[in-house]
């Protein structure tokens, strides 16, 4: 299942209703992929509702489509450490759950099935991973340099996409308030700051690459 560029908000929005047994396992349905109804320059969100495809939310959960896209990258041909490629992979899950939070409106009207939406506890569990890969890696004493290892090098590429997707994330929680959660954007933040952190890991053995200011390029 691809991203959001395909179907609109059936990539992230149009889920089952949560009491099928197998909805966690197969959460939509997808018998065609391209349905001709954003033919007039217009997009369903997840509940429903119609807008521009020039809106601010769907640039922000494309950006994270993106994100993801990158990531898939890291793990495919990142010859990453198994450990690595497994947390990524979850990740990857995760992003489709940003995406369905920032697909859905936040409405004051309950919705009839209940939308998939990023809590604290994702954002947790990400801080908790920075410090535990963070904590054997060496002070840094300049910046990095996107470089070393494929999986680093990799990996640098997915942080930037990210950080791009935070920035898109505020832009839509700016134009709509309170109908879209900060949650994704701070999600997205955190990401960024694990990746910077496993693009060290993946230069285990070969250092950091490091930025030399012009006085100092010899």
């Amino acid at each position: 299942m691809g991203g959001p560029g395909a179907l609109g908000s059936a990539r992230y929005g149009e889920f089952m209703p949560v009491d099928r047994e197998d909805a966690r396992d197969n959460p939509v349905v997808l018998s065609r992929i391209y349905t001709r109804t954003g033919d007039d320059g217009t997009t369903a969100l997840g509940d429903g509702s119609r807008t521009a495809k020039t809106d601010s939310r769907l640039a922000a959960y494309a950006d994270v489509d993106e994100a993801n896209c990158a990531i898939g990258m890291a793990i495919t041909f990142g010859e990453l450490p198994a450990d690595i490629a497994t947390l990524l992979g979850r990740v990857q899950n995760e992003m489709f759950d940003v995406g369905a939070d920032l697909c859905n409106p936040i409405t004051e009207a309950p919705p009839p099935y209940p939308p998939l939406r990023i809590d604290e506890a994702y954002i947790i569990r990400l801080e908790r991973e920075c410090d535990s890969y963070n904590a054997d890696l060496p002070t840094l004493r300049s910046f990095l340099l996107p470089g070393g290892s494929p999986g680093s090098t990799l990996l640098h590429v997915a942080r930037t996409v990210t950080r791009r997707a935070e920035r898109s994330a505020w832009a839509a929680a700016d134009e709509h308030g309170d109908a879209v959660s900060p949650l994704p954007a701070r999600y997205l933040n955190r990401l960024s700051d694990l990746l910077f952190i496993l693009s060290r890991v993946a230069n285990a053995g070969q250092g950091d690459v490091l930025w030399k200011p012009g006085g100092d390029r010899g």
